[in-house]
């Protein structure tokens, strides 16, 4: 009877199978860049490495959705920037309707003008980004107002609705990050009613009642005032939101080199150990080439 493989031959296929496996192992990491692929991979550590990428992907979702609020608010503040030089022209027609040397001609025509600047004011309070009216509150299909200069008022009752809109930071933070046209032009005091003071404004220069023009004058840079810290609103959300923004990519890169030292491959050596496996098995494959082996002769003899 011909003897099995004896343990010396045994040990070498078994050593020669790990160098193989090693090499595959090595070379999978250097073709992937990634030393785990699937779970048998690192046991250990695939529930760290899951975690890690949930982690990652959420803060990537969070720069996404401040990215795009981003966009939104420096439209809204585009906006008010616009309404505010707006209104400096009203306080300037205005003040031009005030002095004792304005005819009634004169007045008649200021108060076209005022109402020229009122149909733009009330398209800057419609103001729309990707479909959106900003200022809409979370109805944001409604167009927020409408002119018509054949009312009185011209222009319309809001059409929108509150806003509750907020956005989250990268710690789960959030913060509100709009306002509505109804809070912004159509205040429900008087005394800060854009809209109403215009209005107010047109009907007295039509009028030529210079005692009602002096008077909505002397009110006027309070409505200014009210309308800057709208603008204000806006200036300060587009400081937290680029804070918040930095914060959340500073958090992305840490995250993904957390990623990495979970699941990248070192290539260097990576490269290092598939080179020994080969220096290895080839040295293994020589050695075993000049062992003396024993054939069938052997055992007749």
């Amino acid at each position: 009877m011909i003897p099995s493989l004896n343990p010396a031959a045994q040990q070498f296929l078994d050593n020669l199978n790990q160098i193989s496996t090693d090499m595959t192992t090595a070379q999978e990491q250097v073709t992937t860049g990634l030393k785990v692929t699937q779970v048998s991979d690192a046991p250990d550590s695939i529930s760290l490495l899951l975690q890690a990428h949930a982690n990652l992907a959420s803060t990537q979702q969070t720069i996404s959705n401040l990215n795009l609020v981003t966009n939104e608010v420096n439209a809204g503040e585009q906006a008010l920037q616009n309404a505010v030089s707006l209104f400096d022209q009203v306080q300037t027609l205005a003040a031009e309707g005030a002095t004792s040397t304005q005819t009634a001609a004169g007045n008649a025509s200021l108060s076209q003008q005022v109402n020229t600047l009122l149909q733009e004011m009330v398209g800057l309070a419609n103001t729309q980004n990707d479909n959106r009216y900003l200022f809409a509150g979370d109805e944001d299909q409604q167009i927020p107002y409408t002119y018509n200069a054949s009312q009185n008022p011209p222009v319309s009752a809001y059409g929108g609705s509150a806003s509750t809109r907020q956005i989250a930071d990268a710690t789960g933070n959030t913060f509100p990050v709009a306002l509505t046209a109804q809070q912004i032009f159509d205040s429900s005091n008087p005394a800060t009613n854009v809209f109403t003071s215009m209005e107010n404004l047109s009907a007295a220069l039509a009028s030529n009642n210079t005692a009602a023009i002096q008077n909505i004058v002397n009110g006027l840079p309070q409505v200014a005032q009210y309308l800057n810290t709208q603008l204000a609103f806006y200036g300060n959300v587009q400081d937290r939101l680029q804070s918040a923004t930095n914060d959340a990519q500073t958090l992305q890169t840490q995250q993904q080199t957390e990623v990495a030292n979970l699941q990248d491959a070192d290539l260097t050596q990576s490269i290092m150990e598939m080179t020994q496996a080969q220096t290895q098995q080839e040295a293994a494959l020589e050695s075993e080439a000049q062992i003396p082996r024993t054939t069938l002769f052997n055992f007749l003899s």
